[in-house]
Order: structure tokens, then C-alpha cells, then sequence
């Protein structure tokens, strides 16, 4: 069973920035695709960035330009930069894996991220 452990949450004024971290149990050479999602309050999950093993990144609209999602690979952690923070980023984020072959999917805890306006 894998396990993600997120970090980096807190509370953070607007336009300040913030560094998520996602820790896995094994390597993450073993997933197709890594990424973050979000929850606000009332809302449904949505996506905020991916990246492939090869390392091909894809963001949400609502954060393109303001985000940067990466893998260090040798410590097994996918990490997510967060610039420019609005309000509206407020939620709680979470880490995603997933295996193409046998369509395994794994989710972090959450790890809250609240910014003041």
C-alpha cells in the first residue's frame, strides 16, 4: 500500500507564496502521473497541476503562470510552488498518484491552505 504524506499548508497573506511537498512511500519512477488537486469548502475537487514521469506538467487554468510542479526523483517527493496566492486558492490540496497499467490511484491526506485577504 503506498502512502503520500502532503506538506507546506498554512495560513498565508495574499500575493505571498507557498511550497507544497508530497512524499511517497516508494519510488515514484513506479507512476505514470503525479499531481495536485484542490477542495474549497462547497466545492468539488478540481485540479491544479500534473506532471508525467518524463516530466511534462500540466496546469489548471485558474493557476497557470502563478504555479510550478516538479519530482525530485531521488527523494521520491513531487513537490508544488504557489506564487501570487488569491483568496480563491484557499482549500484544502491534495497529492494524487496514478498508474496507467492497472489504473492504481492513490491520495495524499490533504494539507489545508488558507490565504488572507
Amino acid at each position: 500500500q503506498v502512502e503520500l504524506v502532503e506538506s507546506g499548508g498554512g495560513l498565508v497573506q495574499a500575493g505571498g507564496s507557498i511550497r507544497l511537498s508530497c512524499a511517497a512511500s516508494i519510488s515514484i519512477f513506479n507512476f505514470n502521473v503525479m499531481g495536485w488537486y484542490r477542495q474549497a469548502p462547497g466545492k468539488q475537487r478540481e485540479l491544479v497541476a500534473t506532471v508525467t514521469s518524463g516530466g511534462v506538467p500540466n496546469y489548471a487554468d485558474s493557476v497557470q503562470g502563478r504555479c510550478t510542479i516538479w519530482t525530485d526523483n531521488a527523494e521520491g517527493t513531487l513537490y508544488l510552488q504557489m506564487n501570487s496566492l488569491k483568496p480563491e486558492d484557499t482549500a484544502v490540496y491534495y497529492c494524487n498518484v496514478h498508474r496507467n497499467l492497472d489504473a492504481y490511484d492513490v491520495w495524499g491526506q490533504g494539507t489545508q491552505v488558507t490565504v488572507s485577504s
